[in-house]
């Protein structure tokens, strides 16, 4: 009952559809950097960056342009890259099971290229994770996203009240 209420607190599902579409993401921007590259250098002859060197040199405006609609496109999409890479980082170095966690959300979700399946998820993490079942694995994955999910959106209010609770209970 528990596991369920978990997964359906959107923030999990945020946090979990997230990691699901990353590989697709970095697929997806690694071409539109290619393609805007490989535009520039058929239609100007220049890089990217020579290219825009030489308009604000120029002092050319291409505000409003699809050139410029495209490159905010691509930022937007590496900007979210690097939020979840750096808190998957920060996840991986101050939590006390990062390195488990991180090595559970690598394999499941980050790595270049997807597992099979569970069994080579499990083979993959045996290094790093003694002797884990797949329920086991499960359980961590469901942790490690759940951990993952208070660095990206931080705590929600409920959560900061049942904690202050915790340490400074209400006198009766």
């Amino acid at each position: 009952m528990n596991e369920k209420k978990v997964q359906e607190n959107t923030i999990y599902h945020d946090t979990w559809m997230l990691l699901k579409k990353y590989r697709d993401v970095v697929w997806s921007l690694e071409l539109s950097v290619r393609q805007v590259c490989n535009r520039f250098q058929i239609e100007y002859g220049s890089t990217v960056d020579e290219f825009l060197e030489s308009i604000y040199c120029a002092g050319a405006d291409i505000g409003g342009s699809e050139i410029e609609q495209h490159a905010k496109s691509i930022e937007r999409s590496r900007n979210m890259l690097k939020l979840l890479d750096s808190s998957v980082e920060l996840l991986r170095e101050k939590h006390k099971y990062g390195e488990e966690y991180y090595w559970l959300l690598y394999y499941t979700f980050l790595s270049p290229h997807k597992l099979l399946n569970v069994d080579e998820i499990i083979e993959k993490l045996e290094p790093h994770i003694r002797d884990i079942s797949i329920r086991t694995y499960y359980r961590r994955r469901r942790q490690a996203i759940e951990a993952l999910s208070s660095v990206l959106w931080g705590y929600t209010a409920k959560d900061s009240l049942d904690v202050l609770e915790h340490f400074f209970p209400e006198k009766m």
